[in-house]
């Protein structure tokens, strides 16, 4: 029995890691099991954690202490990576509103912590702890600890009064949530709409009756127009051609043009006259058009392309072809010159056979590569994102700096290297499903590892009246900024529910509820609005755990 005895008692390597993956197999497999219609998913890690902990079982704390936070980690910089590439679009689309809402979150629970400890008698640092628990913020008990730390005073104290409001924290943003849903929420709410996108693209068809541009080559009417726009095909006395940058036109050349739908009406302008065909229609045959020319689609699978900008390949001239259209992570781009291109960029290439061939090879094409891993990003990001969360920024006023620590530092990091990391040839393409591992397997780590630490002594508090107290506090904290700011943000304010309930999750810093959310309403709004507040929402939080207790004890 000495191999049971290493394996499950004895505080080794071996019998941590055994430990922590039995509590997230089982917390995984009953987190798979819907209860009226609801699944808790990944959550449940959390508390099955608790009850191996308050049966007995335990690890090294330098192991569950190292487990914890790669765990926490892993997940964050993995999801600041799959939303990076969108993360600053959005922010100027509606992250400022997105973030103002969020900012009320954060104040609405800051302010019921004060309230709640003069109402109550509850000691300040109990009540701090309550309230990371609520936002299930554990960065921000890690800062508010080491503040008690520097001020001389016990620090163990809000670590249990987190544990204990941490389970209905995780809950109560899921139940909040689902009560705007059943509400207020429509099905057609629901629905993917398309927004207003300089990026979408949009096909026309124009007929050359302006003087002002005959005689004139495509690159030259470019200069003159404020407008983006892709001559993808000409058709001149019968003749179907892929017109270069130095292509004349004359009076009477039908044009099929690729451009934004809001151009169009100026392009009309420009050209003379727009056809009535609807060419933006899925069922149109694109290699049916002419017999000559074929359209396919080519993926960027070569690392030499990676952060090069689509103009100075020079495909169009080298090659007589054109490329109309980039798919990137589920978005359609307009093929300007100046687009950045990124390893597993889609793009459609429209030419002769033989043409496209060549531009194959060029661009690579070789899809199994990109199946590939490219790990020496991820390792490079957790380093960079822990080194910037290490950083103390000093605040007038309080005395003690303050850092993003393990969770902002990553994900800031994260979002940076997925936006610009291509711009300076750093191959920061996962595939979804591998980003998915990576983070499911991260956060499993993390709450194995946090239940465990909080079961020990989590029954025993809970069933006292000042833990049934703390509960009800800490429900309190989560649950009424959750209803109200998402009501003014999906009835007043008009925002869709899917953004709406990432904005919540994010400022709650709950990627538990997060999780939820997007099993249930499709889309990824709901990770974009996550990753926009997430940043500012943790920042703030980490800050306010520190300046309550500097200011108010």
């Amino acid at each position: 029995m000495e191999w049971l005895n290493s394996l499950f008692i004895e505080q080794t390597a071996l019998q941590a890691v055994v430990i922590i993956s039995l509590i997230s197999a089982i917390g995984l497999g009953l987190g798979k099991i819907h209860i009226m219609g609801v699944s808790l998913g990944v959550t449940v890690v959390f508390f099955a954690g608790i009850l191996a902990g308050h049966f007995g079982l335990s690890v090294d704390p330098q192991m569950l202490n190292y487990a914890e936070s790669f765990g926490l980690i892993l997940f964050v910089y993995a999801l600041g990576l799959q939303v990076g590439p969108g993360f600053f679009s959005s922010f100027r689309k509606g992250g400022v509103e997105l973030n103002m809402l969020a900012l009320g979150v954060v104040l609405l629970g800051t302010a019921m912590t004060v309230v709640f400890h003069t109402m109550t008698g509850v000691s300040l640092p109990d009540m701090v702890g309550i309230l990371c628990g609520a936002t299930t913020n554990t960065p921000a008990l890690g800062a508010a600890q080491q503040t008690l730390k520097q001020m001389g005073m016990d620090s163990n104290s809000p670590a249990l009064s987190c544990a204990v409001s941490y389970p209905l924290g995780v809950i109560g943003v899921i139940l909040g949530i689902i009560f705007v849903r059943k509400l207020f929420v429509k099905k057609s709410d629901l629905e993917i709409k398309e927004k207003d996108d300089n990026n979408k693209t949009y096909i026309a068809a124009f007929q050359v009756h302006n003087p002002g541009i005959f005689d004139k080559s495509i690159k030259d009417i470019a200069h003159i127009s404020h407008h983006k726009f892709i001559i993808s095909r000409l058709w001149r006395d019968g003749n179907v051609s892929i017109p270069t940058s130095e292509k004349v036109l004359k009076e009477g050349d039908r044009l099929l043009v690729i451009t934004s739908e809001k151009d169009a009406l100026a392009l009309t302008v420009l050209f003379g006259e727009q056809e009535n065909t609807d060419w933006n229609k899925e069922d149109i045959d694109w290699n049916a058009i002419d017999s000559q020319l074929v359209s396919q689609r080519i993926v960027v699978t070569r690392s030499e392309i990676n952060g090069k900008k689509l103009g100075s390949l020079r495909l169009r001239n080298h090659y007589g072809i054109n490329i109309s259209r980039v798919y990137r992570s589920g978005v359609q781009l307009l093929a300007t010159p100046e687009l950045t291109l990124q390893m597993g960029d889609r793009l459609t290439v429209v030419g002769e056979a033989a043409a496209i061939h060549n531009v194959e090879k060029v661009l690579g094409n070789a899809v199994k590569s990109l199946k590939e891993p490219n790990l020496i990003t991820i390792f490079i990001g957790i380093i960079l994102g822990l080194a910037l969360g290490a950083i103390p920024i000093s605040f007038p006023g309080i005395s003690a700096p303050v850092k993003l620590g393990l969770a902002g530092g990553p994900i800031v990091v994260g979002i940076l290297i997925g936006t610009f990391g291509p711009r300076l040839h750093m191959v920061t393409y996962t595939t979804r499903s591998a980003n998915l591992m990576l983070r499911a397997l991260g956060l499993s780590m993390y709450l194995a590892c946090l239940g465990l630490d909080a079961g020990k002594h989590f029954f025993e508090t809970v069933f006292r009246p000042e833990g049934l107290l703390w509960i009800g506090l800490g429900f309190a904290i989560t649950l009424i900024p959750v209803l109200i700011m998402a009501i003014i943000a999906f009835k007043i304010m008009k925002v869709d529910f899917g953004s709406v309930s990432g904005m919540i999750c994010g400022s709650m810093a709950n990627p538990m509820a997060l999780t939820y959310v997007n099993d249930t309403i499709p889309g990824d709004n709901p990770s974009v609005s996550y990753a926009t507040v997430y940043p500012l929402c943790m920042f703030l939080r980490v800050i306010i755990a520190q300046v309550i207790l500097m200011f108010f004890l």
